[in-house]
């Protein structure tokens, strides 16, 4: 029963993490229509970010300006970068993969491609006891974190005006905007929201593996797709169940299997929803 309840707990730790990334890449290509292959930068911009900042300014701060660094990041991409792109899907996905590649190799000439030790605070290294199960911290950090960026989420979409202009665009674009709406502002708030997500992410995935790297986002990514897709594009509760789906799957299949195959499971969900349900698990079909 213990081992039961530490994988389910570990993998909603996991699940957490995918979703933090998630919920950002789901808003944009909800109301923007933009695959954004660099997300997983915004990641690491708020993971290196924390790694300077914590020493200073303490974890409560440090995560704070992860935060701030990837929202500021996401924000400026979208003006400079993707705006003038917005009727041009091949040019967005060259552009955004460009400046993933680009992003790596500059963390990588700043602070070198080895991995580095991450500064966590010494209380998020121990062990609290679950129903017998010995479970790490950090696991329960990252589920806290879920779940309150899930609900700040879905209370910002459901009772703020930007929200029910975000949900609207999400719905029909052309609507919003032949009501005068200018959607463009909506857009760089929803980059901007994606990237604090994503440097929150970042923050909190130096203290589940602890150390970052800068590919470390890129590889993260892969998964953050997996779960937009099943979950369906656009929805931030269908990512939500879909991130829970792939983190508990992948802990299981990989304690009970052999390693890796968690993974090819998780590859194999992805298939399997595509050929079944193809609109994602919250998605609604195209007429």
């Amino acid at each position: 029963m213990s081992t039961i309840v530490l994988l389910t707990l570990t993998g909603l730790g996991l699940a957490g993490l995918y979703f933090l990334i998630a919920a950002g890449l789901s808003l944009v290509f909800g109301l923007a229509d933009v695959l954004n292959f660099a997300h997983g930068w915004f990641l690491t911009v708020g993971a290196y970010a924390a790694y300077w900042a914590i020493p200073r300014v303490g974890f409560a701060g440090g995560v704070l300006v992860a935060v701030l660094a990837g929202a500021a990041t996401a924000a400026l991409v979208e003006l400079v970068m993707i705006r003038p792109l917005y009727q041009r899907t091949i040019s967005q996905v060259l552009v955004t993969v460009g400046l993933s590649l680009a992003g790596v190799a500059l963390f990588q000439a700043l602070f070198s491609p080895d991995a580095r030790t991450f500064p966590s605070p010494s209380w998020t290294e121990g062990v609290v006891t679950v129903l017998g199960a010995r479970v790490p911290v950090k696991s329960l950090v990252l589920v806290v974190g879920a779940v309150v960026v899930l609900a700040a989420l879905l209370a910002f979409l459901r009772w703020t005006r930007y929200g029910l202009i975000i949900r609207a665009g999400v719905e029909n674009r052309e609507m919003v905007t032949a009501l005068g709406i200018d959607v463009r502002k909506a857009f760089t708030l929803v980059f901007a929201i994606g990237g604090a997500a994503a440097g929150l992410a970042g923050a909190l995935s130096g203290i589940a593996f602890q150390s970052i790297a800068p590919s470390g986002g890129s590889s993260l990514l892969i998964f953050a797709f997996i779960v937009v897709v099943i979950g369906g594009m656009g929805s931030i509760t269908g990512s939500a169940v879909a991130a829970v789906a792939v983190g508990l799957l992948q802990q299981f299949v990989n304690y009970y299997g052999s390693a890796g195959m968690g993974d090819l499971c998780a590859v194999a969900l992805l298939a399997a929803v595509l050929l079944l349900r193809p609109q994602g698990i919250a998605g609604k079909v195209a007429s």
